[in-house]
């Protein structure tokens, strides 16, 4: 019996997380935009590592499923085929998705 399955192909939509970009959030795209806005501590939102004082310099954290997660600076950050998000670090994402 064969136990190998292969991914199916799926698009999602993905944003690189930089320094520049954590400070100045113009570019986010709107589900990155709409996390933000979700109650920090829930599944789905996306708020500063260093809380209430964050000066737009700390990295940030994502609710998930599987918990809280870091995303460091060039991470990538995922909204997956249901809507959720989560990070990725960049060699992960480099070997696993190509640009559309």
């Amino acid at each position: 019996m064969n136990h190998r399955y292969k991914k199916k192909p799926v698009v999602i939509e993905a944003f690189q997380m930089t320094q520049d970009r954590r400070g100045n959030n113009s570019e986010w795209p709107a589900w990155l935009s709409e996390a933000w806005n979700v109650d920090a501590g829930e599944q789905g939102a996306l708020w500063p590592a260093d809380g209430t004082n964050s000066d737009g310099t700390d990295p940030l954290i994502i609710g998930t499923l599987e918990g809280n997660h870091l995303v460091s600076f060039g991470d990538w950050i995922i909204q997956g085929v249901k809507g959720e998000i989560y990070p990725c670090k960049p060699d992960i994402f480099a070997i696993t998705y190509e640009h559309e």
